[in-house]
């Protein structure tokens, strides 16, 4: 794709003992940058992969047989704040790292990476931050319109790490059995009846949302057919949208949106029959966990952040305005309401079946 980086340099191999990530700070962007984190620990077998995550992604990082270990930037909390970053610049220069590659695109990042004084410093030349990267990979028009698992995996090709392919599966332990049995109890869940996760929420807008009372019906109809139990997925900012739905379904719907942290909903997500969501975190999230999942897409681009996952349908009508990228929909949100509830329910159908 003519990626460059600044003054043809690429990074060096052996002398890599200790190395940084910056990691996304969602939930989705995580899941999209663990191929590239696996081309990562390819390059260097032998060396330490640390990532500096949020807390709210930095369990998939845990997930990841590539990381060593995660380093939480607790903001908010003890990093908020420009001392806040002093202090965790200060605790980055005392691991002794020797190369950082920075996933997120923010100039911060690469500022906080220059007060850490690691030497070799990695990344896009995205958000003005060229001149602070000693490899810098200038991210041209053609790399920001490819699926996000591509975007970063080319940022690391350019650099000169080793290709490890772009599959992406997380893999829960065997701690994850017992909390989703402690979940089981916890919320009344009957663990002899499939389970049909519902995720109707989605950050950045009401654009991204299907129809409430749709949800509700493909989840009435897979309750019926299959014996199933639905479960409500999302956080706190998405218990508007949860109650909608339960409020429009005939059968009952367990609500867990904001009752849980991501551990707990990646415990639940893995015990899931199907998994019908719209473009949000948590359907990155069971795609890689390789559930059945049907993602529902309107403003949003599925060549740019489509589900992972074999099991992964995506359901887009192409309109003339879509993808529009905006948080609320300026006319008709007639790329929502082509999808019928019919269209969800077949699909999900076909790939409960086909499990």
């Amino acid at each position: 794709m003519g990626l460059k980086v600044r003054g043809g340099k690429r990074l060096p191999g052996e002398e890599i003992e200790k190395v940084l990530i910056r990691g996304t700070n969602w939930i989705g962007d995580v899941v999209m940058t663990l191929p590239a984190v696996a081309s990562v620990r390819k390059t260097w077998p032998g060396a330490r992969i640390f990532v500096l995550a949020k807390p709210w992604v930095a369990e998939i990082y845990r997930l990841s047989p590539d990381v060593d270990e995660v380093i939480p930037f607790a903001e908010p909390g003890r990093h908020t704040g420009v001392m806040g970053k002093w202090r965790l610049a200060r605790e980055l220069r005392g691991h002794g790292f020797d190369c950082t590659i920075i996933l997120q695109n923010a100039i911060e990042a690469a500022i906080l990476a220059r007060l850490a004084g690691i030497p070799i410093r990695a990344g896009y030349n995205s958000d003005g931050r060229g001149l602070l990267l000693t490899h810098s990979v200038r991210r041209t028009r053609t790399i920001r319109q490819i699926h996000q698992i591509d975007y970063y995996l080319e940022m690391v090709r350019a650099l000169g790490c080793k290709p490890a392919g772009r599959d992406v599966r997380l893999w829960p332990g065997k701690d994850y059995d017992g909390l989703a049995g402690q979940l089981f109890t916890r919320f009344g869940i009957d663990g002899d009846r499939p389970l049909v996760g519902i995720a109707p929420g989605a950050a950045y807008g009401p654009a991204k949302k299907w129809f409430p009372e749709r949800f509700a019906a493909v989840a009435d109809h897979l309750i019926e057919d299959a014996g199933a139990q639905g479960l409500l997925f999302g956080s706190a900012g998405d218990r508007e949208s949860t109650a909608e739905v339960g409020k429009n379904a005939r059968h009952p719907l367990i609500d867990i949106a904001g009752k849980t942290n991501l551990k707990e909903a990646i415990a639940l997500i893995a015990r899931c029959r199907i998994f019908v969501s719209n473009d949000s975190g948590l359907m990155h999230v069971a795609g890689a966990l390789g559930i059945p999942t049907i993602a529902i897409f309107g403003s949003t681009n599925p060549v740019t952040t489509s589900p992972v996952g074999e099991k992964s349908v995506v359901i887009h009508h192409d309109v003339d305005c879509s993808p529009c990228l905006k948080p609320v929909c300026p006319t008709d949100f007639r790329c929502m309401d082509l999808i019928g509830v019919e269209e969800v329910y077949t699909a999900a159908r076909k790939l409960m079946e086909s499990r």
